[in-house]
């Protein structure tokens, strides 16, 4: 559906340095990457507002690299809805129409039909100013979509909402992707954004794609150090990796990791705090993965609480309020932690 090539464009404070990506038809894919990774930018040279300096751009095997925005068949919604003051919520998602390329001889879904469909129906008549941000970004995504775009690309779409609009928006993306299966890409630096919408997503550092998989896949097993950073890992080691009986052990200082991904050499470990058993007392498991050491650090952030325990190496676990207060946690307390060898993830060290 989407191909990129070897796509490189170069706006000074902003680049994509020789991007190759495939999309499939039909999926709803995640980009995720930090302020001036270059996100935007990738959609914009899809939708054809930047041409590339090097390489090509394909839209359902058609090479549309030079190629006009309204002659691609994409769709774009940005964080700020852009919708135009002066005209009604109906003139506004009728606007794109106007525009429509004229190779597939559709006239689109009804302008009415879609307003139902987003639940702006009743606000037709209404010019934007009077409008709610939800309701402005339901009309944005209506007019992108008002066309039958082969590609819908959205930019941070949920990032200018309230917290119960954004969520009540992200769960009307999901049914309307259900609904016409229209191929989107969407960029956002929303985790929970990734995992509920997302089939694949991809990483971007620096103009780069630095990994691409199915969200779940990505968030336990990063490639890199930056991957592993940005995702939020939190236990993130440096050590050196020798192979025994197909298992790898990893020494870190003085503490000695297991994990069942076979490499050797300098390496980094990585351990979800999620992914760790927090005890008060030694408990039998088949975890190969077990200490015990003092509680260095409480860190509250609300329903989770993040505890540091030192066993060798300030390892950091999960654990819910209730299961906190049942333990009577307090800092230089001595604890237990144990965790999988299959939850420890290695990848060599740069």
């Amino acid at each position: 559906m989407i191909r990129l090539s070897n796509v490189s464009k170069d706006l000074g404070e902003f680049t994509l340095q020789g991007v190759t990506l495939e999309i499939d038809r039909g999926e709803y894919f995640m980009i995720l990457g930090p302020t001036g990774s270059g996100k935007t930018i990738l959609l914009e040279t899809i939708a054809g507002i930047y041409r590339p300096d090097t390489g090509r751009v394909f839209i359902n095997d058609r090479d549309v690299t030079d190629l006009p925005p309204r002659e691609r068949s994409v769709g774009m919604v940005y964080q700020d809805y852009m919708l135009f003051p002066h005209l009604t919520v109906e003139q506004n998602i009728a606007f794109g129409l106007r525009w429509r390329s004229p190779r597939s001889g559709q006239n689109g879904r009804g302008v009415r039909e879609l307003a139902g469909i987003l639940g702006v129906d009743a606000l037709l008549h209404r010019y934007p100013g009077t409008l709610s941000g939800g309701e402005q970004q339901r009309v944005a995504i209506a007019r992108a979509l008002v066309v039958e775009p082969d590609v819908l690309l959205m930019d941070e779409p949920l990032s200018a909402l309230d917290t119960k609009t954004r969520e009540r928006l992200r769960d009307e993306l999901l049914r309307i992707h259900s609904l016409m299966k229209t191929t989107i890409l969407h960029v956002t630096h929303g985790f929970d954004e990734a995992f509920l919408l997302g089939s694949r997503m991809a990483i971007m550092d620096r103009g780069k794609v630095v990994q691409v998989g199915e969200p779940i896949e990505v968030f336990r097993r990063p490639n890199s150090r930056f991957a592993a950073e940005f995702l939020g890992m939190g236990n993130l080691f440096k050590g050196d990796s020798v192979l025994t009986d197909g298992l790898s052990q990893i020494r870190i200082g003085t503490t000695e990791l297991v994990s069942v991904v076979p490499l050797e050499g300098r390496v980094h470990a990585s351990i979800r705090p999620e992914h760790i058993l927090l005890s008060l007392d030694a408990i039998e498991t088949s975890a190969r993965n077990a200490f015990s050491g003092p509680i260095q650090k409480i860190l509250d952030t609300g329903t989770i609480l993040q505890i540091t325990v030192d066993i060798g190496i300030d390892m950091t676990a999960a654990l819910t309020r209730r299961s906190f207060e049942d333990m009577a946690l307090s800092k230089g307390k001595t604890v237990h932690l144990s965790f999988k060898a299959a939850d420890v993830h290695i990848f060599p060290a740069a």
